[in-house]
């Protein structure tokens, strides 16, 4: 019997090409989940990044998959969808996680979801500083963690 594990340790991206996919809308927020995924990128080794802007949450998914028909071995999804006083904000938050990890399963790469959604900005920007709580740095660790396991399966 064999047993692979994915560990947050094995953080070693030397080889990988990673795509980030982000959201423009809400920008104050989602610049901080970029800044911190790049970060934590360049920490573990990662030098080949592509990095594509879209418009909203919405359109993650379809970035997503193009990133990872490009040859990208793991997709990092970030974006803000916050509620406000309609509906909106549910169907949008919705369809995006259901874009990305079917983007994931059908294309074969992890795609991490650094999608925050908060019901206030506050806990957006909360999660967007820099330091620990960081999302875009844990989607960015999650991302090099999960492409490495998906190496070592085969």
């Amino acid at each position: 019997m064999s047993e692979v594990e994915g560990k947050t340790e094995d953080l070693d991206g030397t080889g990988l090409r990673i795509g980030i996919a982000v959201s423009t809308f809400n920008e104050t927020v989602t610049d901080g989940l970029l800044e911190g995924a790049r970060g934590s990128l360049a920490s573990s080794g990662v030098t080949d990044v592509v990095v594509v802007h879209v418009p909203g949450a919405f359109e993650l998914p379809l970035i997503a998959q193009r990133l990872a028909r490009s040859g990208c071995d793991a997709v990092i999804a970030l974006g803000a969808v916050i509620m406000g006083g309609t509906d909106h904000y549910d169907h949008v938050a919705h369809r995006c996680s259901e874009g990305l990890l079917r983007v994931s399963l059908d294309e074969g790469i992890p795609v991490t979801f650094g999608v925050l959604t908060t019901r206030e900005a506050s806990a957006a920007i909360e999660r967007s500083r820099p330091g620990p709580g960081n999302k875009g740095v844990e989607a960015a660790e999650a991302a090099v963690v999960a492409a490495n396991l998906v190496r070592r399966i085969g």
